[in-house]
């Protein structure tokens, strides 16, 4: 599915997830370059394995906790052109929240995802092209929570709707495609939506993200 063969560590203390991923990704083109059961294994191979992507559990041994989100700033600031994407058991909107922070190529997914292969590796894809994924099931728990003070209020619905699927990493193309709309129509709205958010202009891919934190951390 991936333009070329990208080259993949997974660290996961579930021995069945990490050998099912592994045999997942490699079924579908990926190289599984390392596979580790605990952090202190992924810290000391990943720098010089240096992969294109790293997945890895959000709670790891020893205190099963943060371990993982903690390795993913890490891996963030010694190999930023590394993509990351981060698995958790729940949904947790502040830890999301600080994992998106650290700009493109992050994701945050739910381990439920993981069964809907097509979409899973569809995901994988876009994050190692650039994207910052949340899980659809966060996007929806923040549409349904309501705010007074909100600064989001002066999008409208439709705004919302793009915005939403901007949260969940999906290009212009994308959010195009799933709405039944022309690309051209999905760009009016991303512009509109990052003018009313009042996000100065930058490279177009952060003000993607500096949005979508703005719609975390105000649903």
């Amino acid at each position: 599915m991936a333009e070329s063969r990208a080259r993949v560590v997974l660290a996961e203390d579930d021995v069945l997830l990490r050998e099912g991923l592994a045999s997942l990704l490699a079924g579908s083109g990926f190289d599984i370059v390392g596979r580790y059961g605990t952090l202190t294994e992924l810290m000391a191979h990943v720098l010089r394995l240096r992969p294109d992507l790293v997945i890895v559990d959000i709670r790891m041994p020893p205190t099963h906790t943060t371990e993982g989100l903690d390795a993913a700033h890490t891996i963030r600031q010694e190999l930023p052109d590394t993509a990351i994407l981060v698995l958790s058991g729940h949904v947790q909107v502040e830890q999301a929240t600080e994992l998106l922070r650290g700009g493109r190529r992050m994701g945050y997914l739910l381990k439920d995802r993981v069964s809907d292969v097509e979409d899973f590796l569809s995901t994988l894809d876009r994050i190692i092209k650039g994207a910052s994924v949340v899980d659809p099931a966060l996007v929806q728990e923040l549409l349904a929570a309501h705010r007074v003070e909100d600064p989001l209020r002066s999008l409208s619905p439709r705004e919302r709707e793009v915005l939403a699927l901007m949260a969940e990493g999906l290009s212009n193309a994308g959010i195009a495609h799933r709405l039944w709309l022309a690309e051209g129509t999905i760009e009016k709205h991303v512009r509109s939506i990052l003018t009313k958010l009042g996000i100065a202009e930058a490279a177009e891919s952060h003000r993607r993200v500096l949005a979508v934190l703005t719609f975390l951390g105000n649903n």
